[in-house]
């Protein structure tokens, strides 16, 4: 199976490399659209800024490719900063469009209500609010690790399969068809953060 791993330089992409290249998956890193090259599946890691993000992944030519492939039904998984790209609109730094494959936008955790001290960092539980082949031996309450002060809020709610508490209720897990994401960080998440990744790689549809 062929993974594209887009870089722009917002994340470590090194982590989720190695993660996939143990569940034997055929990665490929891409910085232009000539290297997107039909893959079976689209990995989106970030950190840092939404607006920031988004100005690199344009300047590179990329948001349109993505955008395409997920339309053609290619699955897409965003990870922390990457999954809220997903929505139509980052309020980080002015609002600023996102991919636009999630309707939603991207708030500070306060504006959703969370008195608790913002960046949220560290394990938390999951509250399964639906059920998905990502979700697939993945029980509630499973803790995984989370490091950030916005959080995705969807338009529909039947987009969040997952939320976590943190004085609020915080967008865990999203998917709309073929297109998902994890807040948290499943490469630094232990063996069920390892098998998310093994679910998204194994599903038909995500």
């Amino acid at each position: 199976m062929k993974v594209a791993i887009i870089d722009v330089g917002i994340a470590n992409t090194g982590s989720v490399v190695r993660v996939l290249q143990e569940l034997g998956a055929d990665t490929r890193i891409v910085t232009n659209p000539d290297q997107l090259n039909s893959p079976d599946r689209i990995i989106l890691p970030g950190v840092g800024n939404f607006a920031t993000a988004m100005e690199k992944l344009n300047v590179a030519g990329l948001v349109n490719p993505v955008r395409a492939a997920a339309a053609s039904g290619t699955p897409v998984m965003g990870i922390c900063l990457g999954m809220q790209l997903l929505a139509d609109l980052g309020t980080e730094s002015g609002e600023t469009a996102g991919f636009g494959l999630i309707p939603g936008k991207v708030v500070r955790l306060d504006k959703l209500g969370c008195k608790n001290r913002i960046p949220h960092m560290g394990w938390n539980s999951i509250h399964v609010c639906r059920q998905s082949p990502l979700l697939k031996d993945i029980a509630e309450s499973t803790d995984f690790y989370f490091v950030h002060s916005y959080a995705f809020a969807p338009v529909d709610e039947a987009h969040i399969l997952a939320t976590a508490d943190y004085g609020c209720a915080v967008t865990a897990i999203v998917q709309k068809g073929n297109v998902c994401g994890a807040q948290f960080h499943p490469e630094k998440s232990s063996r069920m953060g390892f098998k998310l990744i093994e679910n998204f790689l194994g599903m038909r549809l995500c």
